[in-house]
This record gives structure tokens, sequence and C-alpha cells, in this order.
């Protein structure tokens, strides 16, 4: 018989990407839900105690920081368990304590989580660690943990020793509202859903040829005319006021997430221009546009006015935007000469500096300046980019996006109903088969910021058509952006992805059953 020392040696081993290695069949069980964490964590330790959640337990703070974190694990826990799981200050007891003090190596937004037969302690350093901690904890719990109505326990936790800490600062989703218009509702679920897999920003699609999605109170037609249709032809008030948007904004961050606003500018413009005649060269209005074409939008690059419209606009949206980022989009400005882009890009970039954000944008930008400071976000389906590679050299940090990758839009398959195939069918297996950090030549692990998994709406309607293209290929961006390269294996992978599909189901998530993954049942 092997000693008790042994055994426990045996069920402390460090899950690495194959799983746990445990004794028994107790023992396994209680390993599954380890093995089943997406993104994988960095380390993991099996201890043998269970914790089990009761109707008196309360969640902790033995950190100010982490009040925003416990009140949304409350609010995610209390309708199915139907216990009061109130938020407290300080630790007294049992149940489930967010605290400071958490490994070095953790770092911003990494944390620890232990669980002992008496509490489930999330340590961390900043707010941001919890929300993540939480995240995973959220996966330690039964899938019907996640149901919106009353559910049967019991509420049982394995135990668990965890220290983790992301591969990357970035990690994001994009909605495009352009093409077609999604409500404050409809966003927020689409929120709540990447939230619970560590994913830190969301970056909105705010404008382009089909609509203008975002009230600008000093140029009221943008959103009286420009925000009045979509893709097919819809008309209604199809955009958000600054008063719905700053909500949308504040529902984010209390649950971890930073918005970046985009306006896509010099081209990708028509719903302005058919706005005001003045934003034209020839002083004419545009008329809406509801196709899905692009390439033949600009503003007119030399007129006074034009600067002046983007000012107002980077000014207003900055005034009601907290995080540091305004997107300026800059693509496929296939209208716009050369030397009008660069001319466009010098006067645009300072007032973006002006009022106090950092510029980002899709990569063509950055051939027209050498500020360090601006962030490039890489979308195309070639692993060169002259341009990329030396702002990487020169210290920029890039955000990758390559389409035929992690565009959430592309079809999985001929058969695909939804989205379109210009960057190509992109399978699960296709969309993990990448390394952010070894893409694009002359762009190194260093030279990167981040992944982030845009989602274009041309053939999307509702919330059902959203969830069918992000999931389960959000949740693979996610694995890519957060957990270390060295565990990065399609066999290992593929059965965590599978074990979320249950949890989904219970949620209402309508996701793709992809036959290249091993859906548990």
């Amino acid at each position: 018989m092997k000693s008790k020392q042994l055994q426990a040696a045996l069920a402390a081993l460090v899950i690495a990407g194959s799983g746990v290695l445990v004794t028994d069949t107790a023992e396994a069980a209680k390993a599954t839900a380890l093995q089943e964490l997406v993104p994988q964590p960095v380390q993991v330790q099996s201890r043998a105690e269970t914790f089990t959640l009761s109707a008196a337990a309360k969640i902790q703070l033995g950190s100010p920081d982490a009040r925003k974190p416990a009140e949304l694990l409350a609010k995610i826990l209390r309708p199915s368990t139907g216990y009061a799981l109130p938020v407290t200050d300080g630790v007294t007891g049992d149940g489930i304590v967010l605290t400071s003090g958490a490994d070095p190596r953790t770092g911003p937004e990494g944390y620890q989580l232990d669980v002992t037969p008496k509490q489930v302690v999330i340590r961390a350093n900043t707010a941001a660690g919890h929300f993540n901690g939480i995240s995973t904890l959220r996966q330690l719990l039964p899938a019907k943990a996640e149901a919106k109505t009353r559910q049967q326990g019991p509420w049982q936790v394995p135990g668990a020793s965890i220290l983790d800490h992301p591969r990357y600062q970035h990690r994001g989703a994009m909605l495009d509202v352009s093409r077609h218009f999604f409500t404050p509702a409809q966003v927020k679920r689409y929120i709540d859903q990447i939230q619970q897999f560590k994913i830190n920003y969301f970056h909105l699609h705010l404008s382009d040829d089909q609509g203008w999605r975002l009230e600008i109170k000093s140029w009221p037609e943008l959103t009286k005319i420009g925000g009045s249709t979509e893709v097919g032809g819809r008309t209604g008030k199809l955009f958000y006021t600054q008063d719905e948007y700053e909500d949308l904004v504040r529902y984010a961050a209390d649950r971890g997430i930073t918005v970046i606003p985009e306006f896509d500018m010099p081209g990708h413009t028509n719903a302005a221009q058919a706005s005001y005649a003045e934003l034209n060269c020839d002083g004419k209005k545009r008329p809406l546009y509801t196709g899905t074409e692009v390439g033949f939008s600009s503003l007119c690059i030399n007129k006074d006015i034009t600067y002046k419209f983007v000012e107002d606009v980077i000014k207003e949206v900055s005034a009601i935007t907290p995080g540091p980022y305004f997107h300026l989009g800059g693509d496929e400005a296939l209208s716009t000469p050369d030397a009008d882009y660069t001319t466009f890009m010098n006067r645009v970039l300072p007032l973006v500096k002006k009022y106090g954000k950092t510029t980002t944008g899709w990569h063509e930008f950055i051939k027209t300046t050498k500020d360090t400071t601006a962030i490039p976000q890489f979308w195309g389906t070639e692993t060169t980019d002259a341009n990329v590679a030396a702002a990487a050299q020169r210290g920029n940090k890039i955000v990758m996006s390559p389409a035929n990758r992690i565009y959430l839009d592309m079809k999985y398959n001929k058969d695909t109903k939804l989205g379109l195939d210009w960057a190509g069918l992109v399978e699960v297996k296709d969309a993990y088969s990448w390394n952010p950090g070894a893409y694009l030549k002359g762009v190194t692990e260093a030279n990167v910021r981040g992944v982030e998994a845009p989602l274009w709406t041309e053939t999307l309607k509702s919330s059902a058509d959203i969830e069918y293209m992000a999931f389960p290929r959000l949740p693979v961006a996610a694995e890519l952006g957060w957990s270390p390269a060295s565990v990065h294996n399609w066999d290992r992978f593929a059965p965590r992805l599978g074990a979320q599909g249950p949890r989904w189901k219970i949620q209402g998530i309508n996701f793709y059953a992809s036959t290249q993954v091993p859906w548990k049942k």
C-alpha cells in the first residue's frame, strides 16, 4: 500500500497540459473541473479537500479593490443557489474570501486561488486580478451555477491551489455595431459572455459606411441621418445616446473590461458624408448606404471643416470614455491617395493625444507615424508586413488580429450560413493553430501587446447570430491571449473547450458544436 505521504504528493502534482495525476476514482472526480479550465492557468495543484458553498456563506472582502468583483460573483450565484451571499467587509469565517497579498508573480492581473474545506480564498493585487480569479472560480463550480433560476445543490468546488497570470496584457473582443445595430441590452449580453474568459478590452466599432452609432452633440445630424439605417435597409433609432454609451462603459467596467471606441476614418465614412454635405469635397451629401462593399468613401482631406469635425468627435467621445484608448480605424482607405492619407493622419494623430488618449488603429495607419506609443492592430492574412515589423522594431506594441485566424465572422466551413469567407474558412482548430508571438515576420513575443478577436456584422442580425460565430472561437482567442505558450497543444485544448458545452447550454448561448471538439454531455 502506498504511504499517505506519497498519496498526498501524487494528489498535489502540478497540472500540465495533459491534466492532473490522481490516485483513485474519487480523486479523479474531484480533479475533473481542474482539468477543464479555459483559459488554462499557469499552475494548478490538486488538493484532496472539497469546499461546499452553504446557504450561510458570505463573500468576504479583505481588500477594497475586490468589491466590484465580489458583487459580480454574488449577482451570478444568487439566482442558481438561492443563497443570500452577502458581500461583507473583513474576513470572519467560512465562505468565499477576496483579499490582497498575492504572490508577486501574479502581477497586475493575476491571482492566487486556494480551495480548502472551509474557504475559497482569492488573492490578487488589483481589482483586475480579482475579476480574473472569480472567472476561474465560476468554472470550478457545477455548470448549473450559471442558471438564472434556482437549482439543486450541492455547490462544491474541488480542492486546489492555483497561481495564474496572463501571457499578454491585451485580450480583446470587438463588436461591429455599424453594419447591423445592436441594442444596449444585446451589447451587455455579449460583454457578460466575454468577461467569463478573462477578456479585458471591448472594442466597439461605432462608425462605418452603413451607420454612425453614437450621438455627437455638436454634430447632431450624424445620428439623425447617419444613424437611421443599416445593412439591408432597416430604419429607426439605430444609435446610442451619450447616456446609453456611458452606461455601457460603466457596465463593462463593473466587469473588469475597458471599452475602446472606434470611429473609422478617413475611409469607411459614408454615414458621416451622408449626414453633412461639407464633409465632401463637392459639397454634396452622399446617399445613405445599406450594402456591404468597402473602400469607396473618404473624408475631404484638404478642407479645414474636416478637422473641426474630427476634433469635435474625438473631444466628445474622449470626455465620456474613461479608458485610455481611441481607435481611429484607418483601414481600407482605398479612395484616399497615399499622400492625402498621410496628411490626414499627421493632423489627426496629435488631436487624439490632445484629448488625453493613446491612438490605436488598424495597422495601415502606422506607416504615417514613428510615435512608439501608438498601437497598430494587425488584421492581415499574410505573415509579413514591412510597416508593422518596422514599428515593432522601433518599440511599438502590436495587437494581433489576423483575419484568417481570429476574425469571428469568417465561416467555419462552406456550409456555414452566416459570415463571410474572404479571408478563408476558419474552423475551430484553425483559430487555435497559430502563435501570436511568432506569427508575423519581424514581430517577436516581446513586441506583441496581445490578441483581439473582431466580429464584423454584415450577416449578423441577432444575439443568437453573434453567439454562433463567437462561440467556440472567442474562448480560443482568450486562451491564446492568457495561457502560457508552453501549454499550446490542440489535442489537450480541445477536450477543455468541449467541457464548456454544458455551461453554455445553461447560459443559453447559441454556440457552434464543431465536430472537431469532443463536447461534454
